[in-house]
């Protein structure tokens, strides 16, 4: 299993931006299916972007116009581009991995926390 590391998460006033990086050791990146999730105390993961192999983007409805997904095969790396952060987006985010016609991997990693306060 792929174990992600997550970065570039930190404190940030409304308003403003910041980008996650998602690094995978793997030599089989490129086919992946890449996701942003995050998670506040005591909700639910829940899926905020993804990025197919093909470069095929989904966003959830919340963050819409506001977050941008993207990848690097050459660097093993996807990212989350935010901008225009709210205080609700507040959240540790993780990023995971999905083979073609499989479900999104069991393996996490330790994620990045973003606050968003002034």
């Amino acid at each position: 299993q792929v174990q992600p590391v997550e970065s570039g998460g930190g404190l940030v006033q409304p308003g403003g931006s910041l980008r996650l990086s998602c690094a995978a050791s793997t030599n089989i990146f490129r086919i992946f299916t890449m996701g942003w999730f995050r998670q506040t105390p005591g909700k639910q993961r829940e899926l905020v972007a993804v990025i197919t192999s093909g470069g095929t983007t989904n966003y959830a409805d919340s963050v819409k116009g506001r977050f941008t997904i993207s990848r690097n095969n050459a660097k093993n790396t996807a990212y989350l581009q935010m901008n225009s952060l709210k205080p609700e987006d507040t959240a540790v985010y993780y990023c995971n991995t999905q083979l073609p016609g499989r479900n999104f991997s069991g393996s996490w990693g330790q994620g990045t926390q973003v606050t968003v306060s002034s």
